[in-house]
């Protein structure tokens, strides 16, 4: 049984695919409240996975103090590989340190996040944009020398809670940066969820004529409510690798009006209703979206959920 996407798909061969990754074991969970159990993350991950996800970002190796939540980090990771070995499983590592416990650990991808002002970076790592592009720049170098796979985000590529609106020819050196440092795929991120589609299509375009548009992805959140929308407009400048998080859970814990990320199963269904295949299951992702509630103990959820979740009902009861 599977829930209709309400649009005849067309052969395979010839569906353009996506790329999603699920940052909600990591992007999601690290700011929570409630304590949430390593068994119960590799569960988390290991129903991601079974809905059809092929990525997913995991957890961070930063700071137990800083993030509690991924003091586990590195049973997360020895785990969720061995329940899951054909997932493809991102760990954040903030630098050279962090690499070494997430090498050590047996992470195969890592990812660094430079945010693209000299406030944010101050408040999320305590160094200047220079040191914090540097630190990046090493990190990178290092994983490649290491054999790892590697992303870079460039955190607040919009609007900065602190400094506004961002330059965009700041987004493009920095991406750019991280490109050259050997980073694989380059995630342009709306921390904070400010962006609207006209923006994210003018600054994704102009990026694509810098950067290699196959290796270019975008981290949205659903602050204003338009991450959707927003995808949309990502999609038309020809961006094919997405961020989501399943049932909308997660939020930067250091930037101010950050809500949760954009649902996946909203960008999963708007997908498939619009011919783009994604490879991964709804009715799957409401199975995990029903185990991160009863983790978190409260009611989550994309924009869709309800309506996917009444679709699934009168399915079973028609079964």
């Amino acid at each position: 049984m599977s829930i209709a996407a309400g649009h005849t798909q067309p052969d395979a061969s010839t569906v353009p695919a996506i790329t999603i990754t699920d940052v909600a074991p990591r992007d999601g969970l690290q700011n929570q409240a409630v304590a949430i159990s390593t068994d119960a993350k590799v569960e988390l991950i290991r129903l991601l996975a079974r809905a059809g996800l092929r990525s997913v970002e995991a957890t961070s190796f930063v700071s137990p103090k800083a993030v509690p939540q991924m003091a586990d980090a590195a049973d997360v990771v020895q785990r969720a590989s061995a329940a899951c070995p054909d997932l493809r499983l991102s760990t954040l590592v903030p630098n050279l340190k962090g690499l070494e416990r997430a090498h050590g650990a047996g992470a195969t991808e890592i990812a660094v996040v430079l945010s693209a002002t000299e406030t944010m970076n101050q408040r999320n790592i305590n160094m200047g944009l220079d040191a914090a592009t540097e630190v990046s720049e090493q990190t990178l170098i290092r994983a490649r020398e290491l054999g790892l796979r590697t992303r870079a985000y460039v955190a607040v590529a919009f609007d900065c809670p602190f400094e506004g609106t961002v330059d965009l020819d700041t987004v493009l050196r920095l991406a750019c940066r991280m490109r050259d440092a050997g980073a694989g795929e380059i995630v342009i991120a709306d921390t904070i969820g400010a962006a609207a589609p006209a923006a994210v299509k003018t600054r994704l375009s102009a990026l694509a004529q810098v950067l290699d548009i196959d290796t270019l992805a975008v981290h949205l959140h659903d602050t204003r409510g338009l991450g959707a929308a927003n995808a949309w407009a990502a999609l038309e400048a020809g961006v094919r690798r997405f961020d989501a998080s399943v049932g909308g859970i997660g939020g930067c814990p250091f930037a101010p009006g950050a809500a949760g990320n954009l649902a996946t199963e909203d960008l999963v269904l708007m997908a498939g209703q619009c011919g783009l295949d994604t490879g991964i299951s709804l009715d799957g992702l409401l199975d995990a979206v029903a185990y991160a509630e009863s983790l978190l103990g409260r009611p989550l959820g994309g924009r869709s959920s309800a309506w996917l979740r009444r679709q699934r009902e009168r399915q079973r009861a028609a079964a």
